[in-house]
């Protein structure tokens, strides 16, 4: 759900993933048609090594 939030709402996906002032960055560059894509590629990014850091909490949650 969230990588179908980052290619057509990136700005949203910075909000649930806690980083509201990527978010607000990520709108300005979305507001442009051409900002778009960027903004679409670095929300995936985010998602990408958000799904990472949550994997190594988990690990350390575990010891």
């Amino acid at each position: 759900m969230r990588l179908l939030i980052a290619i057509f709402l990136p700005w949203l996906l910075f909000f649930t993933i806690g980083r509201p002032l990527a978010g607000i960055a990520c709108l300005i560059l979305q507001i442009t048609l051409v900002g778009w894509i960027p903004a679409a590629l670095w929300a995936v990014y985010a998602l990408s090594q958000y799904r990472t850091d949550e994997k190594i909490r988990a690990l350390r949650d575990w010891r």
